[in-house]
């Protein structure tokens, strides 16, 4: 719940700023209501399977991985109206600010990616944390996931490859902490680092290159 409120959050801040319409607001607001309102039931029934089966039983877990399934695809469906109404809005503006900093070269955006890898492997040396493939402060998967997700972001200046692309770093990052390989302090550090060598090194490459 506190994820997505979150989240609404976020949305109502762009709706503000954004201006939408009153009709898209109210079916922004549906969408909200809807995933909040599929929170809650998940949690009434899993309460309920709990009461009823302390311990573990089959048809406790399909009843709970059910109504979690609700939830999920309540959500998707909510971020799919919410990227049908606020993309007209967002894409435009996002397209100017990768625009600002313009297309790189093929060149940076490896020396870029290496510098990235080799960053990583110093600081886990010097913090004496994990080894360069396994845990430790930074995330080197995150990190790499992030500045392959920079470098695409300045290459086709596409809104859209952008999104996708820092949707897949999020979830290789989101990956390590499942696997309770990183905690989400070294998962964090990892994507600032990866992003912010990689826009540093791209843009000297421009300047200088």
């Amino acid at each position: 719940m506190r994820v997505h409120f979150a989240a609404a959050i976020v949305v109502l801040l762009a709706v503000l700023f954004l201006k939408v319409t009153p009709t898209e607001f109210a079916f922004l607001a549906l969408s909200i209501l809807s995933v909040l309102c599929a929170e809650m039931f998940n949690t009434a029934i899993e309460a309920v399977v709990d009461l009823v089966s302390p311990d573990f039983h089959p048809l406790a877990k399909i009843a709970k991985d059910t109504a979690a399934g609700a939830v999920l695809i309540t959500a998707c469906g909510a971020g799919i109206m919410g990227y049908l109404i606020l993309a007209k809005y967002v894409m435009p503006l996002y397209a100017e600010v990768l625009a600002m900093f313009g297309t790189v070269s093929d060149m940076g955006t490896i020396v870029s990616i290496l510098i990235v890898v080799i960053v990583v492997v110093i600081v886990k040396s010097a913090t004496g944390t994990g080894t360069p493939l396994h845990g430790g402060v930074p995330s080197g998967h995150a990190a790499v996931a992030f500045s392959i997700a920079t470098a695409l972001s300045l290459i086709t200046c596409d809104p859209l490859i952008s999104f996708l692309s820092l949707l897949l770093a999020v979830m290789v990052s989101h990956s390590r902490l499942l696997m309770k390989i990183h905690t989400l302090r070294e998962v964090i550090i990892g994507a600032i680092l990866g992003s912010v060598i990689t826009l540093l090194v791209l843009q000297l490459f421009k300047m200088f290159g």
